[in-house]
């Protein structure tokens, strides 16, 4: 299994970089020594990434995803390939590639690619983006125009490709494509074929899914009246991008209050995390501090406050709990940059898409300035170079657990699997080193190693 253990990490990834480090040559006097010249044997690079290192690695990724997620339309009857989007055959699908691109996890790449085109100014990001989306907006509209109602569609390609866009049935459905359609629609991709789609996505989310009686977005499974922390990520920032793109108030109401109402049963604020599940029915309430899940709440809560007008009434407390778990991620971050797959638990191995996503989040709020770079600026430095290194040679990212359901003991959590295969990884890393490039480029700019650490801004006694 390609996982990375603690100390397993420390010592494979710490010998290559010592032999190549140029001043390790040093010879360690008492001189050296007692200057603090001796230089620190690093297990990843430690000084901020340069924004043109940065790019070089979101480069990667692109190239890989180009050739591992190619658009690929078929017809049903024949198996041939179909070119023609303007004379598609009745029966049409999208052939299978190593990623599926109608997932929610590709919807979190698409967010990733769109926001890497703007921080890079290279629209390759926007155009991989853009011929996904237009594709399976096409082809949605041309199957819904078929004599065969959604709810009929049979065959394994259609149904596993196209069913969640024609009849959303979950928010893993229905809530990360929806927010790739609207900032690809905001961005001027093909918006008028989009809109449909954005409307069906969110009816989903707003009157489709179960809740419970207080309104709190909940699943039956794998108990009656669960909360998936997971939920947040795929329900908040589609509703704040529909209040962005309508102007509506009632769509930012429903996601400050999905904010709140789970973080009062779902938060633990001694620590400063999220446990993964909440089970109405149970007592008491299990805290397992997975990581993913974590990385989807402080996600979601970044992208509400990105838009939330600053006079909404939740927006104070929405930005308290966006602090509070900052601080709690910022507490947990391991000496090798990347944060474990349970947060708290330090012989749980370390974790790619949650290391990335607390990377993103916290950046962002840095850039914002809703968190201080004085405080965060290290953090989220040493976490991009931590993330950047399970980027391999190739553009896949290593290092990134499996598709993972609700477990109630932490050994569900520890040996959960990673693959390059798992789609959870990629969207995470390109937008935190989108983030993390907008943050060198401006404030981050003024980083600089001080003493042999890294700060975000001079010294008060330089001054």
């Amino acid at each position: 299994m390609n996982r990375i253990l603690p100390l397993a990490a420390g010592i494979l990834l710490a010998l290559p970089l010592l032999a190549l480090t140029p001043d390790s040559a040093v010879v360690p006097t008492p001189s050296t020594i007692n200057s603090g010249r001796l230089p620190a044997g690093y297990p990843v690079p430690y000084g901020p990434a340069s924004v043109e290192e940065i790019k070089s690695v979101l480069g990667r990724i692109l190239g890989y995803l180009e050739t591992a997620s190619p658009v690929k339309i078929i017809n049903r009857d024949n198996h041939e390939p179909v070119t023609d989007f303007a004379h598609l055959p009745t029966d049409v699908a999208f052939e299978r590639t190593d990623f599926l691109i109608t997932s929610y996890e590709w919807g979190v790449t698409y967010c990733g690619m769109l926001l890497a085109a703007e921080a890079t100014g290279d629209e390759h990001f926007k155009d991989y983006a853009a011929t996904r989306i237009t594709a399976i907006a096409t082809v949605a509209a041309h199957l819904r125009a078929q004599p065969a109602p959604p709810t009929e569609l049979t065959g394994p390609q259609r149904m596993l490709a196209l069913r969640p866009v024609l009849a959303p049935q979950s928010l893993d459905d229905a809530g990360s494509m929806c927010v790739a359609f609207i900032k690809a629609s905001r961005a001027g991709v093909h918006a008028p074929a989009l809109r449909p789609w954005i409307d069906n996505y969110i009816q989903w989310i707003s009157t489709g899914q179960f809740r419970l009686a207080d309104g709190t977005l909940a699943r039956n499974r794998p108990l009656h009246n669960t909360l998936w922390l997971d939920d947040l990520y795929m329900s908040v920032p589609a509703l704040a991008q529909m209040g962005a793109l309508t102007g509506e108030q009632k769509y930012f109401d429903d996601a400050v209050k999905q904010v709140l109402q789970f973080s009062g049963r779902m938060f633990v604020p001694q620590v400063g995390l999220y446990r993964h599940g909440w089970v109405q029915e149970m007592e008491p309430h299990p805290a397992l501090h997975w990581g993913r899940a974590n990385g989807w709440a402080i996600i979601a809560m970044a992208e509400l406050l990105s838009v939330l007008p600053e006079d909404h009434p939740g927006r104070a407390a929405v930005l308290a709990q966006y602090r509070a778990q900052a601080a709690g991620i910022a507490a947990t971050q391991s000496g090798m940059g990347l944060w474990h797959q349970l947060l708290d638990r330090n012989d749980s191995y370390l974790e790619t898409s949650a290391s990335a996503m607390f990377t993103y989040a916290i950046a962002r709020g840095i850039n914002r300035g809703w968190l201080d770079p004085l405080a965060y600026g290290p953090m989220v430095s040493l976490g991009w170079n931590a993330v950047a290194r399970q980027v391999n040679a190739l553009g896949q990212v290593e290092n990134t657990c499996v598709g993972t359901g609700m477990g109630f003991d932490p050994a569900f959590y520890y040996y959960r699997p990673v693959s390059v295969y798992a789609a959870h990884g990629y969207g995470p890393v390109l937008l935190a080193g989108a983030e993390v490039m907008v943050l060198r480029a401006g404030l981050g700019a003024k980083a600089e190693v001080n003493d042999g650490s890294v700060q975000f801004a001079p010294s008060p006694s330089r001054h």
